[in-house]
């Protein structure tokens, strides 16, 4: 068979991505614009996929110039599904089981490894600038009622000069409102910089914030400015603030009411002239009431409050929200035809109560369009966990502030759902070494609603490993 003479080329300039749908996850890799990426279950591939049907070494993907995915003698085998031979009839199309050689691919392919499926795609540009005015930035959905009160608030809190807290549950969008809150102000043109706070070690994380000085620990070869000083006449997000360990906090709050950094090993302050919006699920009240959090900096970040209501209060938006999505994830997978979203895979998306909000919804789409060969997207390519969706128990989901002996088991959901989802939570715990809270990020949901579930199905609580 002749090859495509289309395949295997990856656009010039633009960055490629490989997908891993583990489960519910949307875990996406990107990809380097020549070379090799080595793929496998050990570590030291430079994209480890931890599940049992994934050979140790399975396969390598080559890049620069075309794209050719390598099998290495897999236990369970490399399969390939062409995205540009999809049938009219709207039939799966078959896979093509890769051996040991070659194999071109181009962008829009959905490789499976084992019994991973991937797909590769281009990656997802920057996010655009919002515009001036009241316009909202594509893709941004606001229909709610109270979604507009929100973004008229924060349109009124951006001329100002006061610290913005913005709450809300697990993926509901903080930081595109919090980047709506920059393009409004009077900085905008000026650096937006954000830093989750929960990503780095403590140590990583001062270095990250202050800056350091030439010399300060080992590896420092020279001096490096940090966030505060990379923003300066611009605005700091501070995602997850509540994970903050209490020493940062003390000199966060300095910064705060100096505005000076001090880089790490050095001994003079320099100015900074920086707006903070600081994000959470946390209930930081609350957690300064029982001093979790230091309350003198609750008061400084606390000076406009903005929450964000869970996706489940606003069932009216997720069918744009899902169009839109649709519409993206064939952008990033170069399929001219975008599918259709059938009335009853709409009807079961507006049913589902969406435990981790927008980015759950996100990762659903992503992964039933890389399902989807005809042009309807159907309710069997949706996860099971929709699919008995009959009843919208808005009263079963708390929120975020609620104590986990308050959240209910999911007893209602089929036996074969609730088993695999109890097998899905298991391997996650298990490949993040126990750490909840990049497991909940993996599995979409946030990390109370995991701790829940961890309850809700008897499993040991685990400990963090290193």
């Amino acid at each position: 068979m002749q090859p495509d003479p289309s395949a295997g080329k990856a656009p010039r300039g633009e960055a490629l991505e490989l997908v891993i749908f583990a489960g519910d996850a949307v875990l996406a890799h990107p990809l380097p614009p020549s070379g090799r990426v080595t793929i496998g279950r050990a570590e030291g591939n430079d994209v480890r996929i931890d599940h049992p049907s994934v050979s140790r070494r399975h396969a390598v993907l080559h890049l620069g110039p075309g794209l050719s995915v390598e099998d290495l003698g897999s236990a369970n085998g490399t399969s390939l599904r062409d995205s540009r031979r999809t049938p009219e009839d709207g039939s799966t199309q078959g896979l093509i089981q890769i051996a040991a050689w070659k194999r071109e691919v181009t962008p829009g392919d959905t490789l499976t490894f084992g019994s991973v499926m991937t797909v590769i795609r281009r990656a997802a540009p920057p996010d655009e600038p919002l515009p001036e005015g009241d316009g909202l930035a594509p893709g941004v959905v606001v229909h709610h009622p109270a979604m507009r009160a929100l973004y008229a608030q924060a349109t009124l809190a951006a001329r100002s000069y006061l610290s913005v807290l913005v709450l809300g549950e697990t993926g509901v969008g903080k930081e595109v409102l919090t980047r709506a809150v920059h393009q409004r102000s009077p900085r905008a043109k000026k650096p937006f910089v954000g830093l989750n706070c929960a990503a780095l070690s403590e140590s990583l994380l001062e270095s990250e914030l202050f800056g350091h000085e030439k010399g300060a620990f080992t590896g420092a070869l020279q001096a490096q400015p940090g966030l505060f000083e990379a923003a300066d006449g611009g605005t700091v997000f501070l995602d997850e603030v509540g994970e903050l360990p209490m020493t940062m906090q003390v000199k966060l709050l300095r910064v705060l009411e100096e505005r000076q950094v001090l880089r790490v090993g050095g001994r003079n302050p320099r100015p900074v002239d920086v707006r903070f919006i600081a994000a959470t699920n946390r209930d930081l009240e609350a957690e300064a009431a029982r001093g979790a959090f230091r309350q003198d900096l609750f008061f400084r970040l606390n000076g406009i409050t903005l929450t964000i209501p869970p996706l489940r209060e606003r069932a009216e938006e997720i069918a744009a929200l899902a169009r839109t999505f649709v519409e993206r994830a064939c952008a990033q997978l170069d399929r001219p035809r975008v599918p259709a979203l059938s009335g009853e895979a709409l009807a079961q998306l507006e049913r589902y109560t969406w435990p981790g909000n927008i980015r759950e919804l996100r990762n659903t789409i992503e992964r039933a369009v890389v399902l989807c060969a005809g042009e309807t997207l159907r309710p069997e390519h949706l996860p099971a966990r929709l699919q008995g969706s009959g009843v919208k128990a808005q009263a079963a989901i708390p929120s975020e502030a609620a104590p986990p002996s308050s959240l209910p088991a999911p007893p209602s959901r089929p036996a074969a759902a609730r088993a695999d989802e109890r097998e899905r939570i298991i391997a996650t715990l298990e490949a993040c070494a126990g750490n909840q809270t990049q497991a909940a990020a993996r599995l979409g949901i946030s990390r109370q609603t995991l701790i829940a579930k961890i309850e809700a199905y008897g499993l040991p609580r685990p400990r963090k490993r290193t």
